[in-house]
């Protein structure tokens, strides 16, 4: 079950209805938190909360003058909607009793997913592999969880871009082999396998990161770890 981003103003407007909607919807988000699978549904919790921030901290300027942007939502689509909403008190209240219990319902169920998060993040461990070079937007890193033997190699770019005025730091990763962990294939053996047969980046840098847990790989693992890796070389900058 999906919710779109302007979920609570859609169709008839009314509390009992959005908020059963809403409830649902946080039933299966929940459900997927029990089986620690924290993505996507962790930042569309996330997405959904700041769109009913936004829309409460603008709600007092549509009032007074029609806006020509608001954050995140789509006013092109929903002009319409606000131009009748804005005529009609009894539709307002009800959008103010709706965002209100969703946004404490988002918060709950946000911070639940957060303490997976922290418990699960303590578990996962990083460390480079060998001498790092200075320049680390580019490389490898080396994956492996559970009580599986299996080293999963991905290469790795740091992006930028821009929204608004502010700068955001992305991570972009891809498959690249898949190498069974033992005595003789060591973390240093498979960096020395990926330079050989690559040759791409002379010297790159590689991170090893590892958990004992059996979790989800990708909707849970492979997320964390692309948030420890920028982490990571953020405070190898600022060292």
């Amino acid at each position: 079950m999906q919710l779109s981003e302007t979920w609570f103003m859609e169709g008839y407007v009314d509390f009992e209805l959005q908020k059963y909607h809403l409830l649902a919807y946080l039933q299966e988000v929940n459900k997927y938190f029990n089986e620690t699978k924290l993505y996507p549904q962790l930042s569309d919790l996330i997405l959904h909360y700041n769109n009913l921030v936004s829309f409460r901290t603008n709600k007092k300027l549509l009032q007074d003058q029609f806006p020509k942007r608001i954050d995140r939502l789509d006013m092109q689509n929903i002009q319409v909607i606000y131009e009748k909403m804005l005529a009609d008190d009894a539709i307002m209240q009800e959008l103010e009793q709706i965002t209100l219990f969703a946004m404490d319902e988002l918060k709950g169920t946000i911070e639940n997913g957060a303490e997976i998060y922290d418990h699960l993040e303590k578990s996962i461990r990083i460390e480079p592999i060998g001498l790092l070079p200075l320049y680390k937007n580019e490389g490898y890193v080396l994956l492996r969880y559970g009580s599986y033997s299996e080293i999963r190699a991905y290469t790795y770019t740091v992006t930028l871009f821009e929204h608004q005025a502010a700068r955001y730091k992305g991570l972009r990763i891809q498959y690249l082999d898949t190498w069974t962990g033992n005595i003789v294939n060591t973390y240093e053996q498979v960096k020395r396998d990926i330079i050989r047969s690559l040759r791409t980046i002379p010297t790159p840098a590689v991170y090893s990161i590892e958990t004992p847990l059996h979790i989800p790989f990708d909707e849970t693992l492979l997320p964390i770890a692309k948030r420890l890796l920028i982490r990571s070389l953020d405070a190898g900058k600022a060292a």
